[in-house]
């Protein structure tokens, strides 16, 4: 067992437990199958990482906040209307009347769907340092970003450093998920940065296709000797499971059971945000990796960048399963049970 991550507790009225930062945008989709440029409609979602994160967590019962810019339009009323209907707190978003809110438009075609951003010179491109300086998000216990963010722009750049150097949230860890997007900037101009935002966080997640095409190995052990700095480094290989690495025991490998995969859109968020929540409840290290299982498993079998989630006891069932029971577990045909209240 390795010694904890578990943040501190704070004492006094309860505070938000979990502040999440980053962009999120309107989603242009037309009909499954029809490209882009024959669409006559088109379908209108709201999407973004670290809100995503977010949501999961909220659907779990812990207080998060989501800490972004919007544009003072329509498009950035209908992003933070959905990221509130989901039970995350919205106090820390701010309304930039001078920049648009961030835009992506799906393309789906015979060799997969395409992705167009318009968010060059959005609201939340124009985040600082001064994001995390709101007084709501004293006593986080945790503060998440991802790669994202420092591609968005230099001030979202400082805002990343800032938040792993500085520690700008006394007590609180930092949780970061490198989320490499190619489309934002190429791979030799991401890696160093990725490397070095990561090995100044606490935990890290990060799959071991976007380590390759960074860093040139995925083998999780070689991430983790090339990532020295955090406590935990969570490395997730798809269908086959996720290991986590520890400066100070054992690694500890989970495998990821079988799933219909409807759209792998916005799974490694549902991971993040699943075994956030393990940490935050105090489970062992296996179950958190259990736990982030399970939660990308609704992802994957939903369309849409979030997923409703099942009763927490069901969650409960499957996380204190023995071994022999999870490593053939198949929720293909263990299904979902609804009997009780989802979450």
């Amino acid at each position: 067992m390795p010694s904890d991550l578990r943040p501190d507790r704070p004492s006094g009225p309860a505070p938000v437990e979990v502040a999440a930062v980053g962009e999120t945008m309107v989603v242009l989709c037309p009909a499954p199958g029809e490209p882009l440029e024959d669409a006559a409609q088109v379908a209108v979602s709201v999407g973004g990482a670290e809100s995503n994160v977010a949501g999961y967590l909220a659907r779990l019962g812990h207080r998060v906040t989501w800490v972004s810019r919007v544009g003072d339009d329509p498009f950035g009323r209908a992003v933070v209307r959905h990221v509130a209907a989901a039970g995350v707190r919205v106090d820390s978003v701010r309304v930039d009347p001078a920049a648009p809110t961030g835009l992506y438009v799906k393309d789906p075609g015979p060799a997969g769907t395409a992705v167009h951003y318009y968010r060059a010179g959005s609201a939340a491109s124009r985040m600082d340092t001064g994001a995390l300086a709101d007084p709501a998000l004293a006593g986080a216990r945790v503060l998440h970003l991802s790669g994202i963010t420092p591609a968005l722009s230099a001030t979202c750049r400082a805002l990343a450093e800032h938040a792993v150097s500085d520690r700008p949230l006394p007590g609180a860890l930092v949780s970061f998920d490198v989320n490499h997007r190619a489309r934002l900037w190429p791979a030799e101009r991401a890696a160093p940065v990725l490397r070095d935002l990561a090995d100044r966080s606490d935990l890290v997640f990060v799959g071991q296709d976007e380590a390759y095409t960074l860093w040139g190995t995925a083998d999780p052990a070689a991430v983790r000797r090339l990532l020295p700095g955090p406590h935990t480094v969570v490395v997730k290989d798809g269908a086959v499971g996720a290991t986590a690495l520890y400066r100070d025991a054992e690694p500890v490998f989970v495998p990821a059971p079988r799933v219909t995969v409807v759209e792998p859109v916005g799974a490694g968020d549902a991971f993040a945000g699943g075994y956030l929540a393990g940490l935050l409840r105090d489970l062992d290290p296996a179950r958190r990796l259990r736990l982030g299982h399970l939660v990308a498993a609704q992802a994957l079998g939903s369309i849409g960048d979030n997923a409703a989630l099942p009763s927490w006891s069901w969650f409960e069932r499957l996380l204190d399963a023995p071994d022999d029971a999870w490593s053939p577990l198949d929720l293909t045909s263990d299904g979902v049970d609804h009997d009780d209240d989802g979450l």
